[in-house]
């Protein structure tokens, strides 16, 4: 829940940011530091983060997106194409624990917003580059939102594999799961600045980042050399694999270990299934994976929804309803366990959110303040006249 009065309770509390990101990335990421307790002050330029006039809106620059992404953060307008606002935004880092940016690495150096340039004062400072591509390949500097990543690192290639036509996956996947990375790689950091008193550079690439996460099963067979098939992991890549359809609706249903498949099969009334060898383990399921799916999708469609949930519960084999995501907000598990809440804004009103995931038994995260309008102060709008 919010609490506007709380201080800073989580494992990151003393730590701060300057955060000078906008659109999905980073923002995410900084907005989890911000939920573990980092002080996190996120600079703007005077027009404000673009995904601010991403509809839906109640009023201009304060859209959905960006109240979901941008939570725990105090905010400042600069223009640093000026030389006072860069001076500010300079000493900001200058008493920062992190400076992340996504701006390109080129426009930084011309800035002397680099890493060589700004530890040489600050050598604590842990300095995240958050974009696109590696600094040191050929694709540097070349701009790249979540749709282009997608495209470039296969994802939208395997995601329509049985479509036909190259897909994307239906959320920014790349801009969150980049913004994982580099929560995950600041941590670290901040662990070993602990140990050796300096600071350091990240480099979070997103293309870099979307290869290695595809690679742990879709690699297959191009693992090995000489290659030993084609790149994509059959299980996940079988035009069966989605929701199967019941006699009155959808079902999700994965039978997974061998007793798993068996009490399945048992319950199906489908002895000849249980004595098939193709499905006696998971290396023959692996290699027949096709036929078993399309098998089990023509199983799933002669009962009703209601009687497989709760012959699949009794069984205890893994099974879900498939509910809209305005039904996932009002999960009765979500409810107890505090996920989703609603709380008053100043500006936007009565607002629906989604809390904080992780637990920690003592040094629990908390959400303290919410997303805001971009105000520039009196002297900088003096600045303007």
């Amino acid at each position: 829940m919010m609490n506007p009065d709380a201080k800073p309770t989580g494992p990151l509390a003393g730590v701060r940011v300057v955060d000078m990101t906008s659109v999905g990335m980073g923002p995410y990421a900084t907005q989890i530091l911000g939920d573990m307790g980092a002080d996190v002050l996120k600079i703007e330029a005077p027009a404000g983060d673009v995904f601010r006039y991403a509809e839906p809106a109640l009023h201009t620059g304060m859209g959905a997106a960006f109240i979901n992404l941008n939570r725990n953060k105090r905010y400042r307008a600069l223009d640093i194409k000026r030389e006072d606002d860069l001076a500010e935004l300079k000493t900001l880092i200058a008493e920062a624990d992190i400076f992340i940016s996504n701006v390109r690495p080129q426009a930084l150096r011309r800035l002397g917003l680099d890493y060589e340039s700004l530890r040489a004062g600050h050598p604590r400072l842990i300095y995240c580059g958050a974009y696109g591509y590696a600094e040191s390949g050929p694709y540097s500097g070349q701009p790249a939102f979540d749709d282009i990543i997608q495209a470039r690192c296969g994802m939208a290639q395997f995601q329509g594999a049985n479509a036909g036509e190259p897909q994307y996956v239906n959320t920014i996947m790349v801009d969150k799961v980049s913004g994982l990375t580099v929560t995950y790689a600041l941590a670290m950091a901040l662990y070993e600045r602990e140990r050796s008193g300096q600071g350091q550079a990240l480099e979070i690439p997103m293309f870099e980042t979307m290869v290695s996460f595809l690679a742990p099963e879709q690699l297959a067979g191009q693992t090995f050399v000489p290659p030993q098939g084609p790149a994509g992991y059959p299980r996940v890549m079988t035009p069966h694999r989605k929701p199967y359809r019941t006699a009155d609706g959808h079902i999700a249903l994965l039978p997974y270990t061998t007793a798993q498949w068996m009490r399945f099969f048992t319950l199906a009334d489908r002895p000849d299934l249980v004595a098939d060898p193709r499905y006696a383990d998971l290396a023959s399921r692996s290699a027949n994976i096709v036929e078993l799916y399309a098998t089990l999708a023509d199983i799933v469609s002669g009962r009703t929804t209601a009687q497989w949930l709760a012959l699949l519960a009794d069984a205890d084999i893994p099974h879900s309803e498939v509910p809209r995501y305005e039904d996932v907000l009002n999960d009765r598990h979500l409810r107890e366990t505090g996920m989703v809440f609603e709380y008053d804004h100043p500006t936007e009103g009565r607002l629906r959110a989604v809390g904080i995931p992780t637990r920690f038994s003592r040094t629990p995260g908390n959400i303290r303040s919410w997303p805001q309008a971009l105000e520039r102060d009196a002297a900088h709008e003096n600045k303007e006249g």
